[in-house]
């Protein structure tokens, strides 16, 4: 286990380099701000595009990982959700709450942490899970909230969620890239090297913004917010472990990657969601904060139980 937390350990360091950039205001919240978008926008894309291009459609898309995957958020997302109506919440709190119990941090920190430790046989089934938070549950929480205020649900909502989920850079990236794989054409040298280049800059500029965006976060609503990391730390990767090693078996390799994408801690975009619908952004902002913080024990421990299983 030792050898595995130390291999962690220069990841989070960067996120502990980047909370200390950000604490003591040398790196402020608006320099976090257009590093993610540089992330967002250019060197995760072109990480997750090369990724994609040098992969087969077979090699990313397994309907029995899909289905498995869905199966353990789906048990956890229903879990949380419940727990919070009876704590006597609204519906949207519900939503916000069970995003949390199931949307890790897939984009910035789980791609480049689990592909390095992984290898890159991880690659495939990070992008999978990767497009099954952002198309699947994503859509649900908008509508969910949508429906809940509005009371209905029109073909406009639907057609601004679909472009919304067309405009977003990790998708389109994905999609090229499996678009550019069906060509059967590599990769052109300068065109490879390029995307190499840049997509080496989201490993720490992405740890290092997260840190850096931590800074700024709350700790309230601690027993909420504890109970919340839990389910994602924890409830999280229990659940889909059962369900790929259990109900829907999965090969071996692709539903560790899984187990561990899975045991990743709360996503910031979830953040984003409440801060844009003003729903529990403190009680969203604790929960990233803790997850972030004990995930270095868990995504290590589940780390090393997938290496001995």
């Amino acid at each position: 286990m030792l050898p595995i937390f130390l291999k962690t350990l220069p990841f989070f360091a960067l996120i502990g380099l980047g909370w200390w950039a950000g604490r003591i205001r040398f790196f402020p919240e608006i320099a976090t701000e257009y590093l993610t978008r540089f992330v967002f926008f250019f060197a995760l894309s072109a990480m997750l595009f090369r990724f994609a291009a040098e992969l087969s459609l077979a090699e990313i898309f397994d309907p029995a990982f899909a289905l498995a995957y869905l199966i353990g958020c789906t048990a956890v997302y229903a879990l949380v959700f419940a727990t919070a109506l009876m704590r006597r919440t609204s519906v949207p709190e519900a939503a916000i709450e069970a995003q949390c119990g199931v949307i890790g941090n897939t984009g910035f920190l789980g791609v480049p942490l689990l592909v390095a430790l992984l290898g890159p046989m991880a690659a495939g089934p990070m992008l999978m899970v990767l497009t099954i938070d952002l198309i699947v549950f994503s859509s649900l929480i908008t509508l969910i909230i949508t429906a809940s205020k509005e009371g209905t649900l029109g073909w406009g909502i639907l057609r601004r969620l679909a472009v919304g989920l067309l405009k977003n850079p990790m998708i389109a990236s994905m999609a090229a890239g499996i678009a550019w794989s069906a060509t059967g054409w590599p990769l052109p040298a300068p065109a490879l090297d390029f995307l190499t280049l840049l997509g080496a800059a989201a490993t720490p500029a992405a740890l290092f913004a997260i840190g850096a965006s931590l800074a700024s976060r709350t700790a309230e609503r601690m027993s909420v917010a504890v109970w919340l990391s839990f389910a994602k730390l924890v409830l999280h990767p229990a659940a889909v472990a059962f369900a790929a090693l259990v109900l829907i078996p999965v090969e071996r390799g692709a539903a560790g990657v899984m187990i561990a994408a899975a045991s990743l801690p709360v996503a910031g975009n979830v953040y984003m969601l409440a801060r844009h619908y003003g729903v529990a952004p403190q009680r969203v902002s604790a929960s990233i904060l803790i997850s972030t913080a004990f995930s270095i024990l868990t995504v290590t421990l589940v780390i090393g139980w997938i290496g001995t299983n």
